[in-house]
This record gives structure tokens, sequence and C-alpha cells, in this order.
């Protein structure tokens, strides 16, 4: 199982609970992603998915390669496990925090393909090893639902990118494992961006028996991964964590701490930058509000021997962590023009590979 991060697993914070048990009978209806609503974004209604901030690439032209992105953790209800897709105003704040600000990277070398699903309330990150469980159970049967909706309408064998943050990283791990892993649908997919959960490096030949991390910006068909943290943060209880849960599982073999790909580098054999590999971050808070112009030269990060990313970002940017130091609401943003240039060079090596 992956074990997701966040700001509670990383500073051992306590959070109140749900207290009522999860009713399948209860959860909201499912998504029918036949229709146009059940998609922030997707081809021809394309949304915010479409935002190109100053300082960005302009968007794709004809682009042969499509994005299956899954949004991270936005709804807070204190009630429900799931949120209900009519909720219009978890939908417009989806919109504006994180499809504008993270899908929309990839518009600049691909068709955008992001679902709407009954994601789990963020109180269920908090109980994800038990009552929370199921609710993370029905949001993935939609994000499975979707993909298989997208390959069956819009694919028509195109490759494609996967991308998750935070609780969608988790979904996207569970769709490696469970549709792309050893499967003909891995020959067509370019890269899986899995970011802000603790993704591991023994999960590869173990609970992904085929794909393996990318080790080169260029690389394709395998898996990219980073949690960034200041580094003033306390990450030694959150290692030892992830090391226990490990063993438990596979016992004393290697490969207990997360997997770091420098999103400054893309490149294993280099997993420190200076501020002037930062090609452009997004200053500011994740909001709703317009995307800001992207700033470069302004942020170092470095893979630790612990698998963190330990990011120094210059306080020009104005970005606020979360208590204790970690940069989990700006996984992203820090390396927006980084990650849309490392997307658009993957896509043009796996064009050449098929060649």
């Amino acid at each position: 199982m992956i074990r997701t991060i966040t700001a509670a697993a990383l500073l051992g914070w306590s959070t109140p609970v749900l207290a009522q048990a999860f009713d399948p009978a209860a959860a909201p209806p499912a998504p029918d992603y036949a229709k146009a609503e059940s998609w922030a974004a997707r081809p021809g209604r394309e949304g915010v998915a479409a935002t190109v901030p100053q300082g960005a690439s302009g968007l794709a032209k004809a682009p042969m390669v499509d994005v299956f992105y899954v949004h991270p953790t936005t709804f807070s209800s204190a009630t429900a496990w799931n949120q209900d897709l009519s909720d219009a105003e978890t939908n417009g704040w989806t919109d504006g925090s994180v499809i504008a600000r993270q899908a929309a990277i990839f518009n600049g070398c691909c068709r955008v393909f992001a679902p709407r699903y009954r994601q789990a309330a963020g109180r269920a990150v908090f109980q994800l090893d038990g009552a929370g469980r199921p609710a993370f159970d029905l949001a993935y049967s939609d994000v499975e639902r979707a993909f298989d909706a997208y390959l069956k309408r819009d694919n028509h064998g195109r490759p494609f990118i996967l991308v998750g943050h935070s609780q969608g990283a988790w979904h996207i791990a569970q769709l490696l494992e469970r549709r792309i892993d050893g499967t003909p649908l891995a020959k067509h997919m370019v890269a899986a961006y899995v970011v802000g959960i603790n993704l591991l490096e023994g999960d590869f030949g173990t609970r992904y028996k085929t794909l393996q991390p990318c080790d080169r910006p260029a690389q394709t068909g395998c898996v990219i991964g980073w949690n960034t943290v200041l580094p003033e943060l306390a990450r030694a209880p959150a290692a030892a964590m992830m090391s226990k849960n490990f063993v438990a599982k596979y016992g004393y073999i290697p490969g207990k701490r997360a997997l770091c790909i420098n999103p400054l580098t893309f490149d294993r054999a280099r997993p420190a930058a200076g501020r002037a590999a930062s090609k452009g971050a997004v200053p500011g808070e994740p909001g709703a509000g317009p995307v800001l112009p992207l700033r470069g030269g302004l942020v170092a990060a470095r893979c630790e021997a612990d698998g963190y990313l330990v990011a120094e970002p210059d306080p020009q940017l104005d970005l606020k962590p979360l208590p204790g130091g970690s940069m989990h609401f700006h996984d992203m943003g820090l390396f927006y023009a980084d990650i849309r240039a490392n997307a658009a060079e993957r896509v043009a090596a796996f064009g050449q590979v098929r060649k």
C-alpha cells in the first residue's frame, strides 16, 4: 500500500475524525464519465486547464499525447466521507486551486483530461489505514472508471502521461499497479508523475513488477516522484515510519526510502541543483485567483539520503509552508516551468522511440 504523505504524517499532527462509519448506501451518486460535467477538463471543454501564466511556454498545437490528471484533496467536509459532484463550491475551488495550477502545467505538450471524482474528504486521509480506507477506495473506483472511459472514447491508441498529486497521486499509484504495470498499456505510457506521496524505491520490483523509476530527463515508460520540504522540517520520525512500514510488508530488503527525482534536473545522477537551474516557479499561495507570472532562478532543491526533496525557495516567492516546514501545497508550483519543459522533453523522446 502507498503511504500518503500529509502534513500530519510529517509532523505527527492529530486531527478530529469523522464520527460516523463509512456507509456505502450514503455515498454520493457515481459520476457518468460520458457526460461533460463529470470532467474538470477535457478537449473542447478545457476550462482553466487552458491557463498559461506569463513566462510559460505556449499551448501545444495539435498535441499527439494526452495527460490524465487526478487532483489532490480539495474537499474538507466534517460530516461526509466523499464529495458529491454537485457540490459547486468544491468544484470551483478545485478548478482554481489545482486544475489551473497543476493540470495546466501539461497543456504545453498534451491534451488534458481531468476527471471530477468522489474524492475522499481531507479528514479521511488521517484514517487511511482504518476507517477512511473505504472512502479512498470509492474515490479510486471513480478514477479507474474515468480512465477506462478515456481509453474507450478518446485514446484511440495515443500515448499518455499519468499525473497525480497527494490524494490524486495515491489514485495514480493504484492505477499504475492495477492497469499499467505488466500490461500492453505500459507501452503507451510516456511517464507517470506521482507527486506528494511516499512512493518508495522498494515499491519497484515488489509492488510494481516491471515499472521502474525515471533515471534520466528524457527516459520514457517510467515513474517520477518527490515530496518537498524545507530544510528545517524534522524528517527523521517520518523517515523512520516509512522504513518500519516497508519492512513490515516486504522484510529487510533495500528500498526503504521515498523515491526522490529532483524536478530541477530530472536526473538521478544529479540529485542537487542551485537556483540557476530553476526555470520558473509560481509565486504566492495556491488559491483560486489568477496564476501569477512565473519567476525563474529562485528555487534550489536537493534529494536527501532519506528520500525527501529539500527545497530552498527565495522569500521573494512569498510561499507559506505548512507548520513545521512542509511544502506539500507547493510540490508542483515550485517547479511549474521545470515540469512543463520535462513533459515536453519526454513527449519528444517518446516520439523518437516510436519512429
